[in-house]
């Protein structure tokens, strides 16, 4: 009990985060420092664990999975959509500039301080933060595949996807967009659904099943690379944290494609056209964001090591 409310509160930060462009849950989690739990909590969520529900042992069962520590990220997720999420929906809609700009200082002080995390920093892992950096900056230069309804293609489409979210750096929802499936998975299939049309099941169930298995998959792979190679690990989504950067830059236009869904226009990112920062108050009320996120990160993470010693 005594840990609910820092994890509540990394929780609520990751359901704010997931309203930004470019900042998603699995970022806010790697940076905060509650990544490699997580990953293992999902991890366990297994055969076993069915087992032990099922026969009656619900104490192994909590204990196996982590429930308290779930439970406790799970409801933060959830108050901070219904709230914070809001507030910030708001900002990010009239003031992108200045909500991206406190966003890029936090992400920024958080690649120093997940990177002391590898405890040698030697020419594998420098290699790996270098090949993360690139993937990151590679997806976000990408340009939208075309539509493809093949039943293989979508249960790849939901492995990717799924995969995305739970890697820091890359979002889900803008994979599915360079895959050339995001219109037809959370458009109009899920327009098909809600008006009682069961035709979309045909899109939506390979894309479900491509999810399950990715995150069970990458789960029980990323738990097996932290315990084998973990500095590499670290190293390796450090940079992709670092290569997000790229998307999160404040001073950029957004490459917009249009969707119809349910009657109302629903407007995507596809692209993005990075900018120089102009003279302006603005400007200077970003730079000085930029500068608040950071000293958030610092002492959040003096708190942390005051509180650890």
């Amino acid at each position: 009990m005594k840990e609910f409310i820092p994890v509540f509160l990394k929780g609520a930060a990751m359901g704010a985060a997931n309203v930004i462009p470019g900042v998603s849950g699995g970022t806010v989690a790697f940076v905060t420092g509650i990544y490699e739990r997580l990953i293992t909590a999902i991890k366990s969520c297994d055969v076993t664990a069915i087992k032990l529900l099922l026969s009656g042992s619900v104490t192994a069962f909590t204990k196996r999975i982590d429930f308290g520590f779930l439970l406790s990220l799970g409801l933060g997720v959830i108050f901070s959509i219904i709230t914070l999420a809001r507030v910030l929906e708001y900002f990010f809609t009239h003031q992108p500039v200045l909500v991206y700009a406190f966003f890029f200082g936090l992400i920024l002080a958080s690649i120093y301080f997940v990177g002391k995390r590898v405890e040698k920093w030697g020419g594998v892992a420098i290699a790996a933060l270098a090949v993360g950096a690139l993937i990151a900056v590679a997806v976000a230069l990408l340009s939208p595949a075309s539509q493809n309804a093949s039943p293989v293609y979508l249960v790849l489409c939901g492995v990717v996807a799924m995969a995305s979210m739970i890697i820091p750096g890359l979002s889900g929802s803008f994979v599915l967009l360079l895959m050339g499936n995001y219109a037809l998975i959370m458009i109009d299939s899920v327009n098909k659904l809600s008006s009682g049309d069961m035709s979309a099941m045909k899109i939506l169930i390979p894309v479900g099943i491509g999810a399950v298995v990715g995150l069970l998959a990458l789960s029980h792979l990323l738990a097996w690379v932290f315990k084998k190679y973990h500095d590499v690990a670290v190293a390796l989504l450090t940079g992709f944290v670092a290569g997000s950067l790229l998307v999160i830059w404040p001073w950029k236009e957004e490459e917009i494609a249009t969707f119809e869904k349910g009657g109302e226009i629903k407007e995507k990112v596809i692209g993005y056209e990075w900018l120089l920062p102009e003279l302006s108050t603005t400007t200077f009320i970003a730079v000085g964001l930029i500068i608040v996120g950071i000293l958030t990160v610092w002492v959040m993470e003096k708190f942390g090591a005051v509180k650890t010693d």
